[in-house]
């Protein structure tokens, strides 16, 4: 196993309330269950020694004349991982059987099949469970040779296997080895569940089989909602099956991404968090989710979100605050987990994240885009609460704040947050007239107009010619690149043309566009950090609706072979093209399928189709 691999080594399967990450080597390095929020069972990406992995891999000296290649069957998100050497192909096929129910459960398990289809292949097993990001002990229970319990505090894991694969204890800890030759397929079993629950009886390869039919027709199957037909199909099937695995099925509530603690620099301390639901993130994909076809998970997000306008009691004390858990919880206390090295010795590494209560404004623009992207927000209860939070925006709009980038180093009057605010009392005014909802509408327009005022005459640059970060700098900043997808100004308009130039001129190296210069425009963390993929994706949305179809087509394209080899994203790029950061990220994936479909409209305009 290797010591690191490379982030962009891994594809990532899961059942709609949790998700795992299974390097190309065949080694499950990241598992948290029951949830994606819960500790780790599976952590050795955050530290090789003392975080745990479950591996299953051809069994060969040294790795010696081994190649190794990861795809997913098309269209679902069964991961197999093929071992072809001199004397036999073999290869191991991973799932998790979807999840769909409304009620959360204990119990989850990750299946992996293994198979020759040439020649003859040994493989090896080891699994290595450590409980509680590796924080807490575990007893091994092997009752035969094809059964083996951990019981760690909480949780058990119920490792079973067929008859070809005999189970040894060590220490308490369990390995194995076995030998298939051409036609032949041995599986083996993960289950999650409450301390104390029961195995369940061992599963034949005839049940094992139809799991994993039942699960690549259920990807199929949602897929075939997709409306989507234009010229990057593969890449946006991908991405929309990412979006739904990143999201817990029983609230709708999307998470950034399926890790933590994932360098932005390696070496660097942007390790963050991302197992959490940040309003931004989330509501900026109902409409593309609504674009595609899917119209069930933009409701159901939706409707959570409704839920939290309603609920206020934030952490924070504001009406919203930017990230919660899953099910809506607003605590999420940050902690240094010191026992972990961090990837590639990347630390200090982070479980929580305490920017949930920053102030940022622009959250309650997305918010409101979302919950009124229809027009009307449904529910007269959830007016009624959306109505007393742009009241209270309308008492705190000119504030400055933490922006959208999270910076901890001091508040601003950033004009991205202006922006969504100006965002947040359109679409109000717009809802109750259309609607005659009973609002302060005189009040919602005199602070819309007044917040596009301000932006106009404090957020352009004179010298820059752009929109620039806040109020009290030159310095821009990718954020802005949707400006005209929110129709603050139109992709044509003079001054938006100048600002994308400048953003063309500064942040944008071979297509890639950083979000900002953190050397000019200080975020209180050292070190630097890559290009941000969900930015160089709005920068080809927004040369697409420019008219600069040539030069977003060229970049869309070279974007696209920064993808792993199974299409998936982390946050950003780094100096030699490696991924860096969570992994894979919604955001990035959001924005990969934003810009298809606005290059393909565009295209298609230009083309007369």
């Amino acid at each position: 196993m290797t010591r690191y691999p490379a982030i962009a080594e891994h594809g990532m399967i899961g059942d709609l309330q949790t998700a795992a990450l299974v390097s190309s080597d065949g080694t499950v390095d990241w598992w948290c269950t029951p949830r994606f929020d819960s500790p780790s069972v599976f952590a050795s990406l955050l530290d090789a020694e003392r975080g745990g992995h479950w591996q299953v891999a051809a069994d060969m000296p040294d790795g010696s004349g081994v190649t190794v290649r990861q795809l997913y069957l098309s269209d679902t998100a069964i991961l197999v991982t093929r071992f072809m050497t001199p004397d036999g192909v073999g290869e191991v096929a991973d799932f998790m059987e979807p999840l769909t129910a409304r009620t959360p459960t204990d119990r989850h398990r990750l299946t992996r099949i293994a198979r020759v289809v040439r020649g003859s292949l040994p493989f090896a097993l080891t699994c290595r469970p450590r409980f509680d990001y590796g924080r807490a002990r575990h007893t091994l229970d092997l009752p035969d040779g094809h059964t083996a319990v951990f019981q760690g505090p909480g949780t058990d894991l119920h490792l079973q296997t067929t008859d070809d694969v005999v189970l040894r204890p060590d220490g308490d800890d369990v390995t194995a080895r076995f030998t298939l030759t051409a036609g032949q397929m041995a599986a083996m079993t993960l289950t999650s569940a409450a301390s104390g629950s029961a195995v369940a009886p061992q599963p034949s390869m005839a049940d094992i089989y139809d799991a994993g039919e039942r699960c690549r027709d259920f990807w199929q199957s949602w897929l075939r909602s997709s409306n989507y037909r234009g010229r990057w199909q593969d890449m946006v099937n991908r991405s929309a099956i990412t979006l739904k695995l990143l999201t817990y099925a029983p609230t709708g509530a999307p998470v950034a991404a399926a890790t933590m603690g994932l360098p932005e620099q390696i070496g660097g301390e942007r390790n963050w968090d991302y197992r959490y639901t940040w309003v931004r993130d989330a509501s900026l994909s109902v409409r593309v989710l609504i674009d595609l076809g899917f119209a069930e998970e933009a409701h159901a997000f939706r409707h959570w979100l409704r839920e939290r306008v309603e609920a206020g009691g934030t952490a924070s004390g504001d009406p919203l605050q930017i990230m919660y858990r899953v099910d809506g919880e607003p605590h999420l206390t940050e902690e240094i987990l010191d026992h972990l090295e961090g990837y590639a010795g990347s630390r200090p590494v982070r479980a929580g994240n305490a920017a949930a209560d920053q102030l940022q404004l622009d959250i309650y623009g997305e918010a409101s885009d979302a919950l009124l992207v229809g027009g009307d927000i449904g529910a007269l209860r959830g007016w009624k609460a959306l109505s007393k939070v742009l009241d209270w925006l309308a008492d705190h709009w000119d504030e400055p704040d933490e922006g959208i980038w999270e910076t901890r180093g001091g508040r601003q009057n950033f004009t991205y947050s202006r922006l969504m605010t100006w965002v947040a009392f359109e679409r109000g005014v717009r809802a109750a007239t259309r609607f005659a909802r009973p609002a302060d509408v005189a009040r919602w327009t005199a602070a819309r107009d007044a917040v596009f005022q301000q932006i106009v005459e404090r957020g352009w640059h004179d010298k820059r010619q752009a929109f620039v970060q806040h109020y009290d700098t030159d310095v821009l900043d990718a954020s802005l690149l949707l400006m005209p997808r929110v129709g603050f100004l139109s992709p044509h308009d003079p001054d938006w043309i100048s600002t994308l130039d400048a953003m063309d001129e500064e942040l944008v190296s071979d297509s890639l566009v950083y979000r900002y210069d953190p050397a000019a425009s200080p975020d209180g963390l050292r070190g630097s950090e890559g290009t941000f993929n969900l930015c160089s994706f709005l920068y080809v949305e927004a040369l697409a609706r420019a008219g600069r179809l040539n030069q977003a087509r060229y970049a869309f394209d070279k974007m696209l072979t920064y993808a792993n080899p199974v299409g998936l994203f982390a946050e950003e790029i780094g100096p030699s093209g490696e991924q860096l950061g969570n992994f894979p990220q919604a955001f990035t994936h959001l924005a990969l399928v934003t810009a298809a479909m606005a290059l393909d409209e565009e295209l298609g305009r230009r083309d007369g189709g």
